[in-house]
């Protein structure tokens, strides 16, 4: 069993929101120039063959990480995800990192919402008060009613309910099948779905741009690897909310490279979606 760690979980949780704001911003510079499903099919294709070549080095090869006892639900699970990030990828082309990760920002509180129809758990009044808290963060930032509203503000909105229903099976799933398992079928069912979609919206892509692609797979994998390795040194409910840290590092990404602007009720929104966030951790933590 890996030694706990947690002043190096934190580092490499921060690392990891880095690497994945980095990926963000290179996916939303390749969606802006070609069809977003081609763009997450090549990064499926690696991203398949890095869980494949993690798994062959474990105890057992392929055959035993992708033993399942639930493989409906983890071939759903995948397909889930997959679609969760074409959705999140259009959003950044469309609202911008931004505003499109301030609004996405709210999936932990929807992972609360949902885990008592989903998992069965109990939610208590605190919690449901954060939440709350939390969606009101988000009106903030959509401005409902104060402006023409824009109907690409409820892409993130979309694909952070995926992305928490896609958190919750992967916590029932990880009652009957281990974490590796889980990985491997996210990975290959993903690659195998967008192939089987993105392949007929192929389209030339310019040299420098297969660069940048380049680049985007491996901070896929990188990232990837670095949240496994911070899972493993420390608790969950230790390092989990560094991960809002992503947002931060987005902020200045959209902002320097590609000329976005933070605007008030985007910063306030995002505050109290964070806030309310970090409470629901705390009181999961004090529950456990």
């Amino acid at each position: 069993m890996t030694e706990q760690n947690t002043r190096l979980g934190i580092l490499l949780m921060v690392a990891t929101t880095f690497v994945f704001a980095m990926q963000d911003g290179l996916s939303r510079h390749l969606a802006g120039e070609y069809n977003v499903l081609m763009v997450v099919m090549i990064r499926y294709w690696f991203f398949a063959a890095f869980v494949i070549a993690i798994a062959a080095r474990k105890a057992g090869g392929i055959r035993a990480a992708a033993a399942t006892r639930r493989p409906y639900l983890q071939a759903f699970r995948g397909l889930l995800l997959a679609a969760e990030i074409c959705v999140m990828v259009a959003g950044f082309v469309a609202l911008g990192l931004v505003e499109s990760h301030a609004v996405f920002t709210c999936y932990p509180l929807l992972v609360a919402a949902l885990s008592g129809p989903v998992l069965g758990e109990r939610v208590g009044w605190r919690r449901w008060v954060a939440i709350g808290l939390g969606f009101v963060g988000v009106l903030v930032i959509l401005q409902p009613g104060f402006r023409v509203f824009s109907p690409a503000a409820l892409i993130p909105l979309a694909a952070a309910f995926m992305f928490a229903l896609y958190g919750l099976l992967t916590r029932l799933v990880g009652r009957t099948d281990s974490a590796a398992t889980s990985f491997f079928w996210t990975g290959t069912i993903g690659a195998v779905a967008m192939t089987a979609v993105g392949v007929w919206f192929w389209e030339p892509m310019a040299p420098r741009d297969w660069g940048w692609m380049a680049a985007l797979c491996v901070t896929g994998a990188t990232a990837h690897y670095l949240l496994i390795k911070a899972y493993e040194v420390a608790e969950a409910s230790a390092v989990q909310p560094f991960a809002y840290l992503q947002l931060v590092f987005v902020t200045v990404l959209g902002i320097t490279v590609f000329g976005e602007t933070l605007a008030p009720n985007v910063a306030l929104g995002a505050v109290i979606v964070v806030a309310a966030g970090l409470f629901t951790l705390w009181r999961e933590r004090q529950r456990a």
